[in-house]
């Protein structure tokens, strides 16, 4: 009787949802970086439905005003927090040093303790995808990036798609004009259109907003959307794009919480995980050059291709990555020269 009672009581008692928090940089309507995020977001609350409430801050600034929304998550009982830019990194274990019960979560930086993880993509192998593509549809040899911050992230980027790019079209040059900036739509289209002045009939970016898509439609060039699939934003110039799947990342850890199972450590996804996808190719793009940004993408997954195989030299023509052998992770983390192939200095 007590036992029926007492399974009767409790099993109509429910333990409080897993508060967990997020913070972007930019707005949720980027169409990019912080899209993607927050679609993972959403993916969390659709696995675990009561089970978790979910709270997000849009356009946070990277810096002081980034420790403040942090903590003020923790302070208000979110179990777990996710710190989605480079920025927040300081911020995020600073913050986590204060509230040590509380786990932390921080995209693309590299500072981790023992409540604080850290995780990012191998953004670069979807950028080995697009130069190929990017090397064989320019006719003028000329792909123009629009690029934020000179962090090694970007700069790895900037370097697989010369690299990719000059792998199938030698003739090729990459221009790049950084913008300071993850996402300000206004001087992401002011940089497009420099570039295209310039000659650029390909441009790429690793900026949030779909400006540059939307600049390239208008100047008739092409364009590779960041992020998420831009297409919408200018299907004629819209090759593909790289997306950022974090929702299967977000509900495994969000489920370590749950089940007490989470650590801190370090996560890098790429295609073999499906962290990063390619958009679908326009249709304009011919059927060879699908087939070998294909190849290359399920070469990646097998292990067959790798998007720094040597011989690879850097803008002095000094090898830094000798004939056979691929960066490792070492080297691609921490990453701060240009390769061959690709103009102009990267800012101090």
């Amino acid at each position: 009787m007590l036992a029926s009672f007492l399974v009767g009581m409790f099993g109509v008692v429910h333990a409080d949802p897993l508060k967990v928090g997020f913070v972007y940089v930019g707005p949720i309507g980027d169409h990019g970086w912080s899209y993607e995020h927050n679609q993972g977001r959403l993916s969390v609350e659709k696995e675990f439905g009561d089970k978790v409430k979910t709270t997000y801050v849009e356009s946070v600034p990277e810096g002081a005003d980034a420790q403040r929304v942090i903590n003020q998550l923790a302070a208000k009982g979110h179990d777990l927090i996710f710190t989605t830019s480079f920025g927040y990194m300081n911020p995020t274990i600073q913050v986590a040093k204060k509230h040590p019960k509380v786990h932390f979560e921080h995209a693309t930086g590299y500072k981790r303790s023992k409540n604080v993880a850290t995780y990012s993509g191998r953004f670069y192998e979807g950028r080995h995808v697009a130069g190929l593509i990017a090397g064989k549809m320019t006719k003028t040899n000329i792909i123009g990036y629009v690029a934020s911050f000179p962090i090694p992230e970007v700069i790895r980027g900037i370097n697989a798609v010369a690299i990719a790019a000059r792998s199938v079209n030698p003739d090729v040059k990459v221009k790049v004009v950084w913008v300071s900036s993850w996402f300000d739509p206004g001087k992401e289209s002011t940089a497009a259109n420099t570039l295209i002045d310039q000659g650029a009939d390909i441009i790429m970016q690793h900026t949030d907003s779909p400006a540059p898509v939307q600049t390239a439609q208008k100047r008739g060039v092409w364009a590779l959307g960041q992020a998420s699939n831009m297409s919408s934003f200018g299907p004629k110039a819209h090759l593909t794009a790289i997306i950022d799947n974090w929702s299967p990342y977000y509900i495994a850890r969000t489920k370590a919480v749950m089940d007490g199972t989470w650590k801190s450590g370090d996560t890098w996804g790429g295609f073999k995980s499906g962290m990063v996808e390619m958009a679908p190719y326009n249709s304009a793009i011919p059927a060879d050059v699908v087939n070998l940004a294909e190849t290359a993408r399920k070469g990646i997954i097998s292990g067959s291709v790798h998007a720094f195989t040597g011989p690879i030299k850097d803008q002095s023509g000094k090898i830094v990555i000798a004939d056979g052998k691929v960066a490792d992770d070492g080297m691609l983390a921490g990453m701060n020269f240009y390769v061959e192939g690709v103009e102009g200095k990267i800012p101090q």
